[in-house]
């Protein structure tokens, strides 16, 4: 498995816990809260925001040095001999983004974005349709979330099957 399968893979599970542990919140919490309470709904979202931020950086970069001494273990274990320059080297060429990585990426991103549009469309809709705020301001929060999943998906997608 590549270094950027490892890292959606990562990113997705990440993503879905966090939508998860979401949803057990608001939907949790909703039953105590007034459903116009437009308030609650804004901070508990902008709350998750947050914390998916923080957590995602803190993830990837536990990921990183987990991934990092990994292959300094299975470098060292093949080879006693070998220099530690040499293993810095290993480590680098294995966490290289080369052009196919990108164009995935890419591919992964535009279907994400094209995932958030509908979900904006959606939410939209739902108001134009009477329903109430924090309903639109669900779906296009939710849709954001399966969005990144939905995008994550797509790179592991792409990386086990091709272009």
């Amino acid at each position: 498995m590549s270094y950027q399968e490892k890292k959606s893979i990562v990113s997705v599970v990440t993503g879905a816990l966090l939508h998860i542990a979401y949803c057990i919140y608001a939907f949790g919490k909703a039953g105590m809260a007034n459903i116009d309470n437009l308030k609650f709904w804004a901070v508990t979202m902008l709350i998750f925001i947050g914390i998916g931020v923080v957590s995602m950086i803190v993830i990837q970069i536990v990921f990183h040095i987990v991934l990092s001494i990994s292959i300094a273990v299975k470098k060292k274990l093949n080879d006693e001999s070998i220099e530690d320059r040499e293993i810095e080297r290993a480590i680098e060429s294995d966490m290289v983004e080369d052009e196919m990585g990108k164009l995935i990426e890419l591919k992964a991103n535009k279907f994400g974005y094209a995932f958030v549009s509908l979900g904006i469309v959606a939410g939209i809709v739902s108001i134009a349709l009477g329903a109430a705020p924090f309903v639109m301001m669900n779906i296009v929060f939710i849709a954001c979330m399966v969005g990144g999943l939905a995008e994550g998906i797509v790179e592991i997608r792409y990386y086990r099957k091709g272009v």
